[in-house]
Order: structure tokens, then C-alpha cells, then sequence
């Protein structure tokens, strides 16, 4: 028996109860912590720019699995792949995002809970199903799946797949998000891609044929367009920047007792105090739960949440103007927006956002050591957040077939003018509310 799932990206994902790894992802499939991820979306906030940008983290993994059993058969082809490397990267993929809490990346910066580190306790916790039916498989695949997701995984090619430059996660977040935000900057050619992955039988590292030199480039200028035009957009920015100042006051307001609401008992109220969670309680946590809590909180006795959750709720969200580049004219722009904020009767500790991000082209992990990484709010980069600093290491490059070094392989920025020039940039911002514009714009150095 076949169970079949409709995707506006892939169409039909397809898996097939008689064999056997296809049964195990089924099964995986139909866990409550799996379910879960219906209840979180892919891309935080983006739905306050981009309408259509409803789709969540159960859709991207299951096309993420997808995808690794496609580049699996192709590589098949020409390379010997054990059924435990099949069976483990299959399921990694399936897995990668499991620990993601409530809006992405947007939870963790405040109430420090990190996905990473979450997927790994799920999969590690003998009570959850999902390990409870890994271990029915095999005894040592939820440690096998764990060090594919730590990048310990050997041979390497197997983890480079889950996580690199060039990884099924990226394939499908910017095809998904590309085609669900209604922009054109994610699209490329994924399958010139898939055909002309390889794996170096010396190295056991993945490396792309000379042949997809040209898609690559343009995988790789999707990925640059999409953090600049949808990841980083500063309205989404901006809404992050009202729900952040929010969970900080709620936490405020917690420890000094003058919290009106939250559900007592609560995966929230234990966040707000900054208690330890257990498993069992973070996998009740999801969208809703967070949403519950910014509605009750529109009625709080306490202005500043009471206000912050209603722009919240009804998308009245702070502008975001862009600072200078030059540190005393950046500083000075601050001060200036910190006293007509004041002035104007808010609190600029929860009414005035710095909101400094920006991206490094792959290459520059090596070329650039002075800029640092940020991985966006909200996004889902495989790779944890890295302060990049410091040249690459082999999973990190993206490796190429050299036509003019008879086949040697090397760095894809060393073949392509491409990807050389996609420079890396910050994105430095401040945040406040629009009523504070006109005079903020008026005083301005």
C-alpha cells in the first residue's frame, strides 16, 4: 500500500508500506512530535509581507526527505551506498527540524530555547515515539541520526548532504518559500543540480561535476536574493521586532509579579520564569500557544504589553528606517530616535529595536574573516547560527570539478566570477513605532 502526499513543490511524495525504510518513515511521519510541526510555520512572521507564506515545517521536511531519497537514487547510480547510510540520511532529513519552536527563530532569541539542541533530545529521549520506533528499526539509528545532525557522521558525503552549502534543506526551503511568498528570486535549476552531484571515493567528500557549474551559480544567487529580499525584509524585521519587545516585557513583567495573564501551568508560564523544560512539555509547544497568550494579553493591565500585543495582533507594526554606516553618525541617529521616543511618551527600552543582521557568501568563510554570519530570525539555516570567523572547513566548501586542472577539485568562488562577486553586506536598522517617523525623520543628524 502506497501513502501518497500532495505538494505544491515536489506534487506526489510517495512511500510505500512494503518496504521496509519506507514503512519507518511513515511511521516517523505519523508521530505526535512529527504532527507537531503542522503547527509551527516554516517562515515565522513572513506572513505579515508575503500573505501567502502560511506553509509550515511538516511540508518543508517532508520535502526535504524527498529529496534525499531522490539525490540517494541518483547517486546510487555510480557509488555504493549501504542501506545504513540510506536508511540514516533519510530519516536525518526527515528529522532536521523537529526541535523548531514557535515562529522559527523569533522565540529563541528571547526565551533561549535552541532547535538544534532540541531535535537532538527528541530523537535521544527513549519515551518520545519517534525514538521509540527508530530503535525498533535498528538499536543504534537514533544515535546514527543524532550524529548526522551534529556533523559526526561518517562518511562525510552523507552529512554534507543534510548540511552544507549544498544540502536538500536549501533545495527545498528556497523552491517552497520562493513559490509560497509569491517571489521569483528562490528558483533554479534544481534538477541539473541533482544530476550532477558526485562523491569523491578518496575524500568521501561531495563535490558537483563540472557540468553544473551554471546551476549552481544560480542556486547559489537564489539563496543571496532571498536573504536580502525576503528573509531580511524589513517589514518582516520589523514584526519580529514588535514580538520580541513583547515576550521581554511579559519575562519583565513576571519577575516582578505584575503579570496579569498567562495559563497557569503552562509550557509559557515556565518559559517566562525560565525554568528548564522537560521534552515532554516543549513538544506542547507550537504557533498557538504563543498566539493564545498575545490575545489575552491585548486586555493586560500593563500598557506597554497591552499596546505592543494589540499592534501585534492587528499589524500595526513599528517602522524601520536604515542607519548609517559610519559609527558616530549611527550613534547619533540612535540617540536622536531615543529622545523623540521618550519624548512622545514611549518606553524606549521596549519601543526602540536595533536590528542588525546581514549574510556572507559561502566563500567568504575563507576569504572574509572579519564578517561574521547571522543567521536570520526568521529562517532555518541547517547549520546552526555560526559567527563564522576563520576558514572553512571541507563540509563547508563547496567543491567543483576544475575542467582547465584535469579534474581537480576545487572551491566553486576559485572557477566563478558568479560567485565572487556575491560580496557580503549588513543590514543595520532601528525600529520604532510609526507615530515616532515624522519627528524621528525631522531631527535626524
Amino acid at each position: 500500500m502506497e501513502r501518497l502526499y500532495r505538494d505544491p513543490v515536489h506534487n506526489i511524495i510517495t512511500l510505500s508500506e512494503h518496504r521496509s525504510d519506507d514503512a519507518l518513515l511513515i511511521e516517523l511521519i505519523d508521530t505526535p512530535e512529527f504532527q507537531r510541526l503542522r503547527h509551527i510555520k516554516q517562515l515565522g512572521l513572513a506572513l505579515y509581507t508575503f500573505q501567502g507564506a502560511e506553509h509550515s515545517r511538516f511540508t518543508h521536511s517532508l520535502g526535504v526527505m524527498h529529496l534525499m531519497t531522490r539525490v540517494l537514487d541518483q547517486l546510487a547510480k555510480r557509488h555504493r551506498i549501504t542501506p545504513e547510510e540510506r536508511i540514516a540520511a533519510r530519516v536525518a532529513a526527515l528529522l532536521h527540524d523537529i526541535g523548531h519552536g514557535p515562529f522559527s527563530h523569533v522565540i529563541e532569541k528571547v526565551l533561549h530555547q535552541h532547535h538544534e539542541r532540541w531535535s537532538v533530545r527528541i530523537i535521544a529521549n527513549r519515551r518520545t515515539a519517534i525514538n521509540q520506533r527508530l530503535r525498533q528499526y535498528a538499536a543504534d539509528l537514533p544515535e546514527r541520526v543524532i550524529a548526522l545532525i551534529e556533523h559526526r557522521f561518517e562518511p562525510s558525503w552523507v552529512g554534507q548532504l543534510v548540511s552544507s552549502q549544498l544540502d536538500v534543506d536549501r533545495f527545498d526551503y528556497l523552491l517552497r518559500d520562493s513559490l509560497m511568498t509569491g517571489v521569483k528570486y528562490g528558483n533554479y535549476d534544481l534538477e541539473w543540480i541533482l544530476h550532477a552531484l558526485e562523491i569523491d571515493t578518496v575524500t568521501g567528500q561531495l563535490y558537483v561535476g563540472a557540468r553544473g557549474l551554471y546551476a549552481v551559480e544560480e542556486y547559489l544567487q537564489a539563496r543571496f536574493y532571498m536573504f536580502r529580499q525576503v528573509y531580511f525584509h524589513r517589514t518582516l524585521r520589523a514584526a519580529e521586532a514588535v514580538l520580541i519587545s513583547i515576550l521581554r516585557r511579559a519575562v519583565d513583567l513576571w519577575r516582578a509579579g505584575r503579570l496579569d495573564f498567562v495559563l497557569p501551568g503552562s509550557v509559557m508560564a515556565r518559559l517566562l520564569a525560565g525554568e528548564r523544560l522537560k521534552t515532554a512539555e516543549y513538544l506542547r509547544f507550537d504557533d498557538h500557544d504563543v498566539m493564545f497568550h498575545l490575545k489575552q494579553w491585548t486586555t493586560e493591565s500593563d500598557k506597554i504589553l497591552r499596546d505592543l500585543s494589540r499592534r501585534f495582533i492587528e499589524r500595526r507594526l513599528f517602522k524601520a528606517i536604515d542607519l548609517p554606516a559610519d559609527q558616530r553618525e549611527r550613534a547619533d541617529s540612535i540617540a536622536t530616535a531615543r529622545n523623540v521616543v521618550s519624548r512622545l511618551g514611549y518606553d524606549p527600552d521596549y519601543y526602540l529595536i536595533e536590528d542588525r543582521t546581514g549574510d556572507v557568501p559561502f566563500y567568504n568563510y575563507y576569504q572574509a574573516e572579519s564578517q561574521p554570519e547571522s543567521t536570520p530570525a526568521a529562517m532555518t539555516e541547517s547549520p546552526a547560527a555560526s559567527s563564522g570567523a576563520g576558514r572553512a572547513s571541507g563540509a563547508r566548501r563547496l567543491l567543483i570539478e576544475a575542467t582547465d586542472r584535469k579534474g581537480q577539485l576545487v572551491d566553486i568562488a576559485e572557477v566563478s566570477a558568479v560567485v565572487r562577486g556575491m560580496r557580503g553586506y549588513e543590514l543595520h536598522r532601528l525600529c520604532f513605532p510609526a507615530e515616532a517617523a515624522a519627528a524621528i525623520a525631522a531631527e535626524r543628524p
